[in-house]
């Protein structure tokens, strides 16, 4: 019954946290978010968003503005805690970091009641909602926990993960089907509970391992299936066929379906979560890691090719030097019409081109206002100027702005298919 949820705790504020704290909020249940960012602790509770994501700016203002849902830096008590906060990976090994969910635990921890719910949502190597567990009953010894009572434990834990596609998030929260991955049954019919609130699709219930296997399997996946697009478009430039004609064509027979090559993978889940499992399992994971390589070294590949379209400009203009070429880059978010840069590939390749080329470097990029740190002396600018002013034009994600614009002057890199 939705009676015994009177307040909800949402941890992390960022593309997943706020859109699930909103949801709970437009029904009428009492939300506290808690973030790290005092900047986005005050623009939510002035009513406004600090990020791109279609009705979402509508139903928090609501939400602000009823009552429903505030924000602040430091945690409350709550009946639910629901944690989405980062799950990167770090060094060279891409071994998962639990470091922003170990901090998010012991932020919560003093404030747990009996009778509590702790979801992970972050998406996770198998093992981490246990690991989140254990920092839990560290922290809370007076309180007991499903890896010590198991049905009995004061607070239930479950592994939650979400699976929406950004710019379509508010939609597919509430119709997308729910994976819930409890410790224990008890705790998965608690968190079926809560989920029930705003969830219509079918909440199916599982174990927390099989759930944070669930998902990371969801996006290797989708890599490999992306690697196998990037791969074919490597091997096309090599033998001089249009890849977009071959995929076209080889999409006619009736069980195929390749999708779309592009200058990579980005964003906070293919990129990052197949390395979740071939850490977990590096001797057995060969294909997803293969995937992951062909996806990563994409970036190279075109920037190989723009190096090349750097030479033919000058061989054309012998009075120039490399000084004097314009580069224009078209898109750095990680996919099209959103503002997300998080693992961006686009941003990878003009991120490098900003240390190596001499001469200006133009960035169009019509969802956000101003260039992150690191890209030295690029220079965000409007398509028409940047088509205008350069000599190699490098598209790199085709936001809707872009498609079906005419081919422009120069030297051309087209990784989407808009300029064919």
């Amino acid at each position: 019954m939705t009676q015994q949820f009177e307040v909800i705790s949402v941890i992390g504020l960022g593309y997943i946290g706020l859109p699930t704290a909103a949801m709970f909020a437009s029904r009428k249940m009492e939300v506290i978010g808690v973030d790290v960012s005092p900047a986005t602790v005050d623009t939510i509770n002035s009513g406004a968003i600090h990020i791109v994501e279609p009705d979402l700016d509508t139903v928090v203002h609501q939400a602000v503005h009823e009552g429903f849902l505030s924000a602040t830096l430091t945690p409350q008590p709550a009946d639910a805690f629901l944690i989405a906060v980062p799950t990167p990976f770090k060094g060279a090994n891409h071994d998962p970091d639990l470091g922003y969910i170990e901090a998010a635990s012991k932020a919560i921890a003093p404030v747990l009641r009996p009778g509590n719910l702790v979801v992970l949502e972050s998406t996770s190597p198998v093992g981490a909602t246990e690991q989140m567990s254990a920092w839990l009953a560290e922290a809370r010894p007076d309180l007991s926990f499903p890896q010590q009572a198991g049905e009995a434990s004061d607070i239930r834990i479950a592994h939650c993960p979400e699976r929406v596609l950004p710019g379509k998030v508010m939609q597919e929260l509430v119709h997308n089907d729910r994976v819930i991955g409890g410790m224990t049954p008890a705790c998965s019919a608690v968190a079926t509970t809560l989920y029930k609130i705003f969830v219509e699709g079918e909440c199916v219930v599982t174990d927390a391992r099989t759930a944070e296997m669930a998902k990371l399997t969801e996006n290797s996946f989708r890599d490999v299936n992306i690697a196998f697009a990037n791969e074919l478009s490597v091997i096309c430039d090599k033998l001089d066929i249009d890849v977009w004609e071959l995929i076209a064509l080889a999409n006619r027979h009736p069980r195929v379906n390749i999708l779309q090559p592009g200058p990579g993978v980005g964003g906070h889940c293919i990129a990052v979560d197949p390395w979740f499992i071939v850490s977990s399992a590096p001797d057995e994971a060969r294909l997803i890691r293969t995937a992951r390589v062909v996806n990563d070294d994409k970036p190279h590949h075109i920037l190989a090719k723009v190096d090349r379209a750097v030479a033919a400009h000058l061989d054309a203009h012998a009075a120039k030097d490399a000084g004097q070429v314009v580069i224009a880059c078209y898109g750095l978010a990680f996919k099209p019409d959103i503002d997300d840069l998080r693992e961006s590939p686009a941003l990878e390749i003009v991120r490098t081109l900003a240390g190596s080329h001499k001469g200006e470097l133009l960035a169009v990029e019509p969802n956000i206002e101003t260039l992150p740190a690191g890209l030295g002396h690029a220079r965000l600018v409007g398509a028409d100027e940047a088509r205008a002013a350069a000599d190699v034009h490098v598209m790199l994600v085709d936001h809707h702005q872009f498609r079906g614009s005419d081919v422009p002057e120069g030297e051309v890199i087209d990784a989407r298919g808009v300029w064919r």
